[in-house]
């Protein structure tokens, strides 16, 4: 590799919105996210039902699937 073309590289400390903190490789030293791992509902598995009921509701209206005719 070519010498002094390339960022220094850190130990990143990454703190989430929702108090999880963690280190990584980054070329920033801070970093700040919104979502992290421990509190996005893919990872959790804790999904709002409710919302996707809505949406399969909508979904269904919208095709007639279901009604009676």
């Amino acid at each position: 590799m070519k010498e002094g073309i390339h960022p220094k590289y850190h130990q990143a400390k990454v703190v989430c919105n929702c108090g999880n903190e963690f280190v990584t490789g980054s070329t920033k030293e801070d970093i700040h996210v919104e979502i992290c791992s421990k509190c996005h509902s893919f990872y959790t598995g804790q999904q709002k039902a409710a919302a996707a009921r809505g949406a399969i509701d909508k979904f269904n209206r919208k095709y007639g699937i279901g009604q009676d005719k």
